[in-house]
């Protein structure tokens, strides 16, 4: 076992603090990733601040990782030390049930094993996240970085292994390309990677946001037509436009506002998770259209690594603000108002400090 410095919360209303974990001493298929750069994600504040109702603490959150390689099991094939390699929000799972068999892990029907907050399979113990100065994954779980990211890159990486995956798994499973028509409700963390993601597959891109103050920003990213959502005319001019939308607001709105927009067959995909339930939708808005509103979450780690390729050959990444770990609670203060563009990232080398 090692131990090392981490940032931790001890209970649903205390900040995050130093902590000091130990992580495993390696397993035959381990890899050990000196932590280089961790995003922070809107769920880590949910799981910090148990609104979920699923946590337990201590808990070291951070699913955006991205690292170099220090030190590999004796039966590692993919990886070898001085690689840089990420780690997103899955660590284990099952490995054999459909889900898995189909590289759709993050469905595993028996034993997901997250990233933090979860529990290792083999021996029980809580496993703890990227608010930390090392990890050890199983290096099926381990992500290779493309190529075309060098070094200065890599802390816009770490984003890609959350935001980016969750928005693009949606985007390729409805086949999402060239002349689609693509809407995506807000501009964050999530949304500021869908209008990005969907841009570079070819479709045209409607975003939807409360503020005129981010109308510049959204074409800058790569949106076609920007709409202020409160704007009821707005909206009525786009009724049945829309092949898919993207819905990556996580606070409860009506949803009704945007089905409307779909055309014929048209899906709506929430990737958004509010801590209380969205308003009931209008069931007619769907039935006479044949509509549908949808979920998704994250991706396996075959699509991640092909998220990452695919960004990698288009040299997409987040827009990030670098923070140290010891301003992490005045971050989560800013990302619960909005005010980040458009997603934190930590600098490990600030907690090794």
């Amino acid at each position: 076992m090692t131990k090392i410095f981490a940032y931790a919360a001890f209970n649903e209303t205390a900040p995050l603090g130093p902590f000091t974990l130990e992580r495993r001493d390696l397993r035959p298929h381990d890899v050990k990733i000196d932590i280089l750069y961790c995003g922070v994600c809107h769920s880590d504040i949910h799981q910090v601040r148990n609104e979920w109702k699923s946590t337990t603490f201590p808990i070291v959150p951070g699913h955006e990782i991205v690292g170099r390689v220090t030190h590999v099991g004796p039966d590692v094939k993919a990886f070898k030390v001085g690689d840089f390699a990420a780690v997103g929000c899955l660590v284990d799972s099952c490995r054999t049930c459909a889900s898995c068999k189909e590289h759709l892990e993050q469905y595993c029907e028996n034993e997901v094993v997250a990233t933090y907050n979860s529990k290792d399979k083999v021996d029980g113990s809580l496993t703890y996240g990227g608010y930390s100065t090392q990890i050890v994954v199983d290096e099926k779980f381990v992500l290779q970085i493309p190529k075309e990211f060098k070094e200065k890159d890599l802390a816009a990486v770490a984003p890609l292994l959350c935001a980016g995956i969750t928005t693009y798994s949606p985007l390729k499973h409805w086949k999402i390309g060239k002349g689609s028509r693509v809407g995506v409700v807000g501009i964050g963390g999530l949304g500021h990677m869908a209008i990005k993601i969907a841009h570079a597959m070819g479709a045209h891109v409607v975003v939807f946001t409360t503020s005129k103050g981010k109308i510049e920003d959204a074409k800058r990213l790569g949106a076609d037509d920007v709409v202020i959502s409160k704007n009821e005319e707005e909206l009525k001019k786009l009724t049945n436009s829309l092949d898919f939308i993207i819905n990556t607001v996580s606070v409860p709105h009506n949803l009704d506002a945007f089905t409307g927009l779909l055309k014929r067959d048209g899906t709506m995909c929430l990737v958004g998770v509010p801590e209380q339930p969205h308003p009931s939708p209008s069931i007619v808005n769907l039935i006479f259209k044949r509509r549908q509103i949808a979920g998704s979450l994250i991706g396996g780690l075959k699509e991640t690594q092909e998220m990452l390729n695919f960004c990698g050959k288009h040299h997409i990444l987040s827009d990030i603000e670098l923070i140290p770990m010891q301003s992490i609670n005045k971050a989560y203060e800013r990302i619960v108002k909005s005010d980040v563009k458009y997603r934190f990232v930590i600098d490990i080398a600030s907690l090794k400090a």
